[in-house]
């Protein structure tokens, strides 16, 4: 029963998420919402500023320290090891979904693209970079990356094996192409107001700190070969020539 009830739980967990993830791409593409990103200024723009910025340090806070080792050392022992990804994702989402209920606009435009076959390429831009993300999930492993993996092993009565470190597509190209997908629908809008651009800029300035944060992680569990790894693959700007070690297995390691 405890199986069962382990696995209803992280179906539900991954089944919230996929709920945010749809939600966030409406959200900050400006699509079939009554309130969106780049919405009509309600509050001052001070007010505005301020709780945008509790808004994402909360999410910031809870997405990199619940994803560190030795958090999840303590946590395991609160919450058990088969649910705690799936615990994860759906803290992050509820995250995810409190700022985008809370989010104030701010008003002001910093950019605004008129020419309609130039709107159409940034939102190409914009729905790509959706797409990659999900493309690089399933190149990680997407159901492990969200818990449904942990869940449906324990369902069985299998133990969890964590995945191995390796280079599949992209990953020979980039070190962090999920990432990648991140900037790209963050910053690929043909309408750029103050609060998409706070949005942007701190988004940005925190997926440069977590880099670093999860790759001290890798290097911890993988040592030389992330070390290698990491001298000779761009960290964000995709490189010409893929990484060829000897012997890559088909799935990259994760840490966050």
């Amino acid at each position: 029963m405890t199986r069962i009830i382990a696995f209803t739980y992280g179906t539900v967990c991954y089944l919230i998420f996929l709920a945010t993830f749809l939600f966030g791409v409406a959200f900050i593409g400006n699509i079939g919402l009554s309130k969106t990103i780049d919405g009509t200024a309600t509050v001052p723009f001070g007010q505005a500023l301020l709780i945008n910025t509790l808004l994402l340090g909360l999410f910031a806070v809870q997405h990199s320290v619940m994803a560190r080792p030795a958090f999840k050392q303590w946590w395991t022992r609160l919450v058990p090891k088969p649910v705690e990804r799936s615990t994860y994702v759906l803290f992050s989402s509820l995250a995810l979904l409190l700022l985008f209920h809370a989010w104030q606009p701010m008003g002001g435009t910093v950019w605004e693209v008129n020419d309609p076959i130039l709107r159409g390429a940034i939102y190409s831009l914009y729905a790509g970079g959706w797409l990659l993300i999900l493309v690089t999930t399933f190149l990680i492993n997407h159901f492990d990356l969200f818990g449904m993996r942990q869940v449906w092993l324990h369902l069985k009565g299998q133990p969890y094996t964590p995945l191995k470190f390796a280079t599949p597509g992209l990953y020979r190209y980039v070190r962090h192409p999920l990432y990648v997908g991140w900037l790209f629908t963050f910053w690929a809008t043909p309408t750029m107001t103050a609060a998409h651009l706070v949005f942007a800029l701190a988004t940005t300035a925190y997926i440069l700190i977590a880099i670093r944060w999860e790759e001290r992680d890798l290097i911890d569990i993988h040592g030389d070969s992330y070390r290698q790894y990491r001298k000779e693959v761009p960290m964000l700007i995709p490189a010409v020539s893929p990484y060829a070690p000897a012997g890559v297995r088909t799935r990259p390691a994760r840490v966050a």
